[in-house]
């Protein structure tokens, strides 16, 4: 069973491009990720907006784990195409004969040796977006500007602590108080953001950023699956109206929405966590077409790309259901 919450010490954390054992080179490696898990959907979003696709091959594995973990079931014959693999842990275990611990996605993986090279999900964005740079697309936008780090550091560790990690803190609680502290904490933080949203379009500058990112993959999964399921139910997003319309913005922009898969999120978290939910029922709702509705955020300025530009169609195969808007087409 997946806790990500439970973030142990990352066992592989190299930076491709950082160091001679692992260089830099188009093609060589192959990113490992589930749509439904909101820390590999960072990395989705950032290879997507940074055009990094024919650089870097993308595996999904199935939202739903048995007991080796993340398993290729979606692909023919149950393996892993470029990797030949039926479970990720088989990467872990290329780099390590040894390794007994826990699997976890995003996961980069070379594909020469079939090696893990890292597992470190909150670097593995970073490691895209600065060692990547000579493999961007023309026209990347700068997701972590130099002259903002400090201001993003720090609003994505808030956001980690109280947000990312809160909702899963509040959900797997066994104890009244725990639950209590974490769920409070969480919504502090979200009425804080609302009020910082509120006069601005995204958090950091005025374009969209690395903090933009690790905010969205959360809020895209609040009303689906954190508010019943982890009992984060003191406000929907949708109650928040500059953080649902902030969060509309950013799922109507190339890049965001169009790497969602609401199908994998819902049935990982109804399915997978037992402990909470021991029926495996997965809920209707909510009306994901509402996704859809305008959000009259351009309103307060900004330039969602700075001086970039957007990235283009989403490439064979790695396509999303699309929504339907409210009303129908």
């Amino acid at each position: 069973m997946s806790k990500e919450f439970e973030r142990a010490p990352n066992h592989f954390t190299d930076r491709i491009g950082a160091s001679a054992d692992w260089p830099l080179e188009a093609g060589r490696y192959r990113l490992v990720v589930s749509r439904a898990c909101p820390w590999a959907s960072r990395a989705v979003i950032v290879r997507r907006l940074l055009g990094l696709e024919s650089a870097l091959s993308m595996g999904v594995t199935d939202p739903i784990q048995d007991s080796r973990s993340w398993r290729f079931t979606l692909d023919p014959d149950g393996r892993d195409p470029v990797l030949g693999i039926s479970f990720l842990g088989e990467a872990y275990s290329a780099r390590e004969p040894s390794y007994d611990g826990g699997i976890s996605v995003p996961a980069i993986v070379d594909v020469p040796s079939g090696q893990l090279v890292t597992n470190d999900y909150p670097e593995i964005t970073l490691n895209l977006e600065i060692e990547w740079a000579p493999l961007h697309r023309s026209g990347a936008p700068d997701l972590y500007p130099e002259p903002l780090r400090d201001e993003i550091d720090a609003v994505n560790e808030d956001v980690f602590r109280d947000v990312n990690n809160g909702v899963y803190m509040a959900g797997f609680a066994t104890r009244q108080g725990a639950y209590e502290r974490v769920a409070r904490r969480l919504f502090d933080r979200l009425d804080a953001l609302e009020e910082r949203l509120s006069t601005r379009r995204y958090l950091v500058g005025d374009t969209i950023t690395e903090a933009d990112i690790r905010l969205f993959v959360t809020l895209v999964r609040f009303d689906a699956v954190y508010h019943g399921h982890f009992k984060c139910n003191r406000r929907k997003i949708t109650e928040y109206p500059a953080l649902w319309a902030y969060s509309r913005d950013l799922f109507q922009t190339p890049g965001f929405g169009d790497t969602v898969n609401f199908d994998h999120i819902t049935r990982h978290y109804y399915e997978v966590h037992r402990d909470i939910n021991p029926t495996g029922i997965v809920p209707i709702g909510p009306d994901l077409s509402l996704w859809l509705t305008p959000h009259e955020r351009s309103s307060l300025g900004g330039r969602p790309f700075g001086d970039g530009t957007p990235p283009g169609p989403v490439v064979a195969g790695e396509e999303v259901p699309e929504l339907v808007p409210p009303g129908g087409v």
